[in-house]
């Protein structure tokens, strides 16, 4: 019950068209003053000794990395190394595109950062040639999240966080630690290479099959 009513009462607030920052900030608000015994002191120490943690610090490195990347002409060198490599074949410009974004993602941590670098230079040169909006707009995005995957992560390093020093049960009953960042960023390597592959694979295929 108590759950349903945070999530109707964030709908709620942000149907009035409100910023989704300000929105979730009065939700948890509300929470805290009506539904939970926690002291408001309690919660004003936890915000300032929550950033306390050495792994907070690389996410504003990540974003300023970012941030240089976009505006130092970095993105646009990454997209013509990219299209010399695979622009030839079939869709190259949006094989291209799933590449940068692989590359970018691998040093910004950002799906965000990733997507606006990449998207506004390869998405006008897709349909200077001739490929639907649609399309280009499509392959962007999905290749964007691979920020998630693709260590390094700023979504890792808040999970990492989050979870630092939890202990969860696995299937057989034993005791399993939370994961370092080092951990997560070794297990997203391959799932994040498998899902650019993955990406590639059907880009090509629709350009193939669309003639592209």
């Amino acid at each position: 019950m108590t759950s349903a009513f945070i999530f109707g009462l964030l709908i709620a607030l942000m149907l009035t068209g409100m910023p989704i920052s300000i929105a979730l900030g009065l939700t948890v608000l509300t929470f805290l003053f009506t539904m939970t015994q926690v002291p408001i002191e309690a919660v004003a120490l936890k915000l300032f000794t929550g950033i306390e943690s050495f792994e907070i610090m690389a996410i504003p490195f990540f974003i300023l990395v970012g941030n240089f990347l976009t505006h130092g002409g970095v993105a646009r060198r990454m997209i013509v190394f990219a299209t010399a490599m695979i622009g030839h074949w079939y869709g190259g410009l949006g094989l291209a595109g799933v590449m940068a974004c692989a590359l970018f993602a691998a040093v910004s941590g950002s799906s965000p950062a990733t997507v606006v670098a990449i998207g506004a230079i390869i998405l006008p040169a897709m349909v200077k040639q001739g490929f639907p909006k649609r399309f280009g707009a499509g392959v962007i995005a999905t290749s964007g999240a691979l920020g998630i995957l693709i260590p390094p992560s700023i979504v890792m390093v808040i999970y990492s966080v989050a979870t630092g020093g939890s202990v969860a049960l696995d299937p057989a009953g034993h005791r399993v630690l939370s994961a370092s960042v080092g951990q997560l960023f070794m297990a997203g390597v391959v799932p994040g290479l498998i899902l650019a592959s993955m990406l590639g694979a059907t880009t090509f295929y629709r350009a193939w099959k669309n003639d592209y």
